[in-house]
Parts: C-alpha cells; structure tokens; sequence
C-alpha cells in the first residue's frame, strides 16, 4: 500500500553527510570522489534550459558548501558536535584548530553567551539603578494611644521616604577609546539633588587603561578625576585613583589605591587604602567556587571600623538558586543578614535579604535584576529588633513569590513555551516545503544521468533499479486505520548505482527530506544477473538467477543501520 508522503515527515535541516551521499565516518578521498561526481552531475552548464539550470545551480552550491565544511577538520569536528548552528557563532576564526570535541563544545558554549551578552548589552551598553525606600515602621512601631486619635486610625501609614535613580551608557569612539555619561538624581524626605558625570576611557596596552572624569552637581559642586588600572603580572594587579571636589566649603581632595593578587585559582586577595574625607584601610579574601563564594573583610578607619564575613550557597539547578548569609560588627553596631537569590527568567533575577541589627531594626530589601537594569526596593520595618518583624519579612516574601510563581511566572513561561514551539512548526513546515521544492528539482536533473545508468547497466547486465519506495508502510491485516506514508525513490537509487553496485549507508539521501529513522523501510524491486543483499552486520543473502527480477525490503531500525546491494 502505497501514499503520497506527508508533510509530517521528520526533517533534518542540511544534512552535509546526506548531501553527499557518504557515511559519517568518511575520509577524504570518499568525500573528493562523492563531491566529484555530484559536480558533474549537477553542474549548471550541461543544462540548456533556464529554469533547470536555475535548480542546477542552487543543487551545486549546496554540494560545494557542504565539501568545503567536511573537508575541513576543524569545520567539520564542529560541524559533528552542533550541527549547521555551530559554525554561524562568531568566533570560530580566532580559536585553536587543534582542539579535542570537549574542549570545542566548551568553547562554542563560551562564544554563545558572549553572543548573547552583545546582544543584549547593544553598543551603548546602557545600565541603570532604581532605589524605592519604602517607611513602614508604623506596623509594628506605632503606639495604640497615639493611633486612636488618629482619624481612621485603624490602617497603618507607609510611605517612599527616598529614592535613587541613575543611568549610565557608552559610546565607542575609537578601537581604544571609550566615552562614557552618567547621571544621578536622589531624593530624601523631600530634598535631594543630582549629579552628571563625563568619563574617557582609553586602554594603553594589552595590561593597562587609563580613564578621566569630570562631574557636575548641585549638592558637592564640580569634580574632576583620574583612574588608572594596570597588570603587574599575571596573577596581581593595581589601581589608583584621584580626585579634586569643589564644595561650597572648600576644595576637598581625595586619593585611592588598590591591589589585589590570585592566592590560586578560586581565591582573590584585596588590600586597599583610601584617604579623603573618608579615610581607611581595607583588606579582604574573596573565594569563589563553583557551588560556594565566601567574603572575609576588615577595614579600619574614621569614621567606621568594621569586620564582615559572608557565605553564599549555590544550588546546580536550572533556576541557579542561591542562599546567603553575613555578619558585620562594628563601631556602627552590628547587622546580621540573611537571604536568598533565584533567577525567574532567561535575562531576570530576583533576590530578597532580611537586614536586622542594633541600632539599625529590620529591614527587607527586594531586589530585581533585569538584564542591565536594577530595581531595589528596601522596606524599612521597624526601628526596633521585633520577632514579629523579623518572622514576617521572613515568611512574607516566600509566600508572595509560592504565589506569584505559581499564578504568573509559570503561565507566562508555559505560554512563551508553546509560542516558541508554534513558531518552530511553521519554521519547520517552511523549510519542508522548500526541501521538497529543491528534491524534485533534483530528480527532474537526474534524469539524463539515470538513462545513461540504466543503459551502461542493461549492457553489461549490471543493476537496475525497476522501483524503490521509502517510508512507513502499511499491510492489509495489521493497523489498518493507519495511512501509510512513503515515496517514491526510484531515480535517486538508480542514480547511486555505480559499477553494478549500490551502497546506501546511514546517510545516503533517498528521501527528499530525511535521513534514515526508525522504523521506516526501504523497498525495492530490481533486476541483475545475480545479487546478494545483506546488512551492515555482515549477514549475506544470494539471490541466483539469470535476469531475474528481486522484490527486497529493508527495515531500517536506526541512524547507524546500512544496506548494500552489490553483484556478485
């Protein structure tokens, strides 16, 4: 029983193997001899007519665009691990071509996120800050007998007592220089000011930049700066930086100097010292690994002295879930923290941490991170260190975002899921269409190639190929509700037929638009002298006879199944 084929079929987008008609594991001369033959067979001046030459021409470019990956080693070991996608990230020119598959995967992965990071950032690089401080000491601070004379007193009063918003973004002016604008404009209990500030970047050297400032505002008044960063070796670096502020008070000079070294391969270590108006020296360990990162500072200075440490967990989940805790003594007081990080989309973040300390209260600060932009929101709850403040920013973020998660983020992912699907589908039908639009046209090229097969074979009483169908086949007596779904490859295999003997292994291209998957069949009808049929295991039939006509089927089970045919 036999049907058109569907559109259902399962497509496999530019094959190169299938192309050219060679096995996976084929070497150079089998790809040279393959390319040959496929050039003379589609080259577009032995066709006269337009719109053949037309499809000759398209056929040829295919087959020279797959010859020159695969006879690549570094294309093609590319080629074989991330199919056509790999070799169109940027990159690949300035990477080692002497690489083994694992470190070629690790380096496509690296190239992609870089991919994706210029896309995201653009060219000018944009970042930014929103801060919302939110007042809502009245829930657990206010007095009853106060309230009570309160009109309406019954609700407690929260409100924004301050806000911080800054932008900054780039502009590339040369190969090694940068120029980059930022501002700031901040408001507390109803005063505030802003700030715009102009920076030069030029990088010197492989190891070195250099950056100027200038700033205006109207709280500090004019500022001019200068930044300097440069590689000692290679495991310790400097930077040094200076600065002239020009108050209503004053000019008031400033000065910083810092350096740090690689203890060994996860561990950092900082010494820095800053004089100005805030004057101290710092020094601090950093180790991070891949499932921890861990922050052990001191600072001694006017007016604040403290000791930090800090521990963060990473869980190796898909959400990269983090969990973290900090303790900060000082003369300040001491805070302790708690808090936890997970990432809700591809390009989104969010965090929430608990601040609680003496005399500094409770406080929850909620934070979002949206590819450069972030968005902060520190509620202050109370002036006191309260259980009930410190239970309620606990258990109160976590049953918001249960509920949040569950109502909004996972419909909206499932939704984006499925739209992403739909539009792969059309995609996919597309380029079926067009395969099946380049197959034919390939079978009308073949057919002046096929009669002269057919007759060099009829000649010497070699292999013809009578009829070959390849696809899901139905019998009479079993699944009969199912619509059998093949086409007709006849041309095709007559066409591979070299020398009396026709090799199809897993990557030959008899169908228009698949390679071999189970559990489709190829059947054929042929007439030889004598033939034998067998599998790529090595199992041999013989069929003897004088010009006799055999009917074989093949049921291939798998991509690493082959047949032969072959006189004998």
């Amino acid at each position: 029983m036999a049907a058109p084929e569907d559109e259902d079929f399962e497509f496999n987008n530019q094959d190169y193997y299938s192309l050219l008609n060679v096995r996976k594991e084929a070497t150079l001369e089998e790809l040279k001899a393959s390319y040959r033959r496929l050039c003379m067979l589609y080259h577009p001046d032995k066709h006269r007519d337009p719109e053949l030459k037309r499809q000759a021409e398209q056929l040829f470019n295919q087959v020279h665009q797959a010859y020159e990956v695969l006879s690549d080693a570094h294309s093609r070991a590319i080629y074989d691990l991330f199919g056509k996608k790999g070799l169109e990230v940027e990159g690949w020119e300035i990477v080692e071509r002497k690489r083994t598959p694992a470190e070629i995967r690790e380096e496509y992965e690296r190239l992609q996120r870089e991919r994706e990071e210029r896309r995201l950032q653009q060219r000018t690089n944009p970042k930014g800050t929103i801060s919302v401080g939110v007042d809502a000491t009245d829930l657990f601070d206010r007095y009853d007998e106060d309230f009570e004379e309160l009109p309406g007193g019954g609700f407690p009063h929260i409100e924004i007592n301050k806000m911080h918003i800054s932008q900054s973004i780039e502009a590339p002016l040369t190969n090694n220089d940068t120029a980059m604008l930022s501002g700031s404009l901040s408001t507390h209990n109803g005063s505030g000011g802003g700030n715009i500030n102009v920076t030069v970047r030029r990088v010197v050297s492989a190891k070195g930049w250099g950056e100027v400032e200038f700033g205006a505002g109207d709280i500090l008044g004019p500022l001019i700066g200068l930044k300097m960063f440069r590689n000692i070796t290679p495991r310790c670096f400097l930077t040094a930086q200076c600065g002239l502020q020009f108050s209503p008070r004053g000019p008031r000079p400033s000065c910083s100097l810092m350096t740090a070294r690689h203890l060994d391969q996860n561990t950092m270590g900082y010494l820095q010292w800053r004089w100005g108006p805030t004057s101290a020296m710092t020094t601090s360990l950093v180790r991070d690994t891949k499932s921890s990162h861990f922050t052990l500072a001191l600072q001694l200075g006017v007016p604040h002295s403290y000791l930090m440490m800090s521990y963060q967990y990473k869980f190796q989940d898909e959400d990269q879930t983090k969990v973290k805790g900090s303790l900060k003594t000082g003369w300040f007081g001491t805070v302790v923290e708690y808090g936890a990080e997970r990432k809700i989309s591809r390009h989104s973040v969010l965090s929430a941490t608990v601040s609680m300390g003496v005399p500094q209260g409770v406080t929850l600060k909620i934070r979002l991170a949206r590819a450069s932009q972030t968005y902060l929101f520190p509620i202050h709850l109370t002036d006191q260190l309260l259980p009930s403040a410190v239970f309620y920013a606990t258990v109160g973020p976590l049953v918001v975002y249960m509920a949040i998660h569950r109502l909004i983020i996972v419909p909206y992912t499932q939704a984006q899921k499925e739209q992403e699907l739909e539009l792969q589908r059309k995609s996919s039908a597309t380029d079926i269409a067009k395969k099946k639009q380049e197959a034919e046209s390939a079978v009308l090229l073949m057919q002046e190639s096929v009669r002269r097969i057919v007759e060099a074979e009829e000649s010497k009483m070699g292999l013809i190929i009578l009829n070959a169908w390849y696809g899901k086949f139905v019998s009479d007596t079993s699944q009969k509700q199912e619509k059998a779904r093949v086409i007709d490859v006849t041309v095709p295999l007559q066409c591979l037929v070299k020398d009396s003997k026709l090799i199809l292994t897993e990557a030959s291209k008899v169908c228009p638009t698949e390679r071999w998957h189970a559990p489709k069949r190829l059947q054929v009808s042929l007439k030889t002298l004598s033939l034998c049929a067998g599998r790529a295991a090595g199992l041999l039939r013989p069929l003897r006879g004088r010009r006799q006509e055999s009917k074989i089927t093949v049921s291939v089970q798998g991509r690493h199944a082959s047949s032969h045919f072959c006189r004998q």
